[in-house]
């Protein structure tokens, strides 16, 4: 099950890199993010954590239904532009996705021992951090910056439930903690977007 709900989480992460419209990019965020949630729940519920049920709980409450709202409003009330063309063209993305996702599996493959059963997950994971970057990278437009910024955070929760089988209820709320925080910040950053 849990292989099934990462494939969906990376699908989901690599759509958003070909996606165009803004809307749509939230969508797929809020999506990756209900996904990156089920994948917490269900490894939960498999190593008996009850921490991390709450975690993943929290993660679609406060990613899938929250953040995309929020972010949604905050672009209609600032007239943010729905066209979100990336500055890389398509065939380019193309070729560096496969590229990103070879180089990580290589890359994790001399501490694969390290790990039980967890390895391909955490090479998936640290993808996740690659691909979220080349989002952040290909973009003019604030708004996709933004998204790839939470994408990575996304990434960095993946990778600690999947390298550590769970993590203290403590760290998992701090992190909540500054993804609010980042909202306020991304308030003021569109409202002054013009200036840039």
């Amino acid at each position: 099950m849990i292989d099934i709900l990462i494939g969906f989480y990376l699908a989901t992460l690599i759509t958003e890199l070909f996606t165009t419209r803004l809307y749509r990019l939230l969508g797929w965020y809020a999506l990756n993010s209900l996904f990156l949630g089920l994948i917490a729940i269900t490894m939960g519920l498999n190593i008996n954590d009850h921490a991390m049920l709450i975690s993943g709980g929290l993660t679609i409450l406060i990613k899938f239904i929250v953040i995309p709202y929020i972010l949604k409003d905050i672009t209609i009330k600032f007239g943010i532009s729905r066209n979100i063309s990336p500055n890389l063209k398509v065939h380019y993305s193309t070729i560096i996705v496969p590229i990103i996702l070879v180089f990580t599996f290589y890359l994790v493959n001399p501490i694969v021992n390290n790990f039980s059963y967890n390895a391909n997950y955490v090479a998936i994971s640290i993808s996740s951090l690659f691909l979220a970057l080349l989002l952040i990278i290909e973009h003019k437009n604030i708004a996709p910056k933004i998204i790839g910024f939470l994408s990575i955070e996304n990434a960095l929760f993946l990778l600690a439930i999947s390298a550590t089988d769970g993590m203290p209820m403590l760290v998992e709320l701090g992190i909540f903690v500054d993804i609010m925080m980042l909202i306020v910040i991304v308030n003021i950053l569109f409202k002054h977007q013009g200036d840039f």
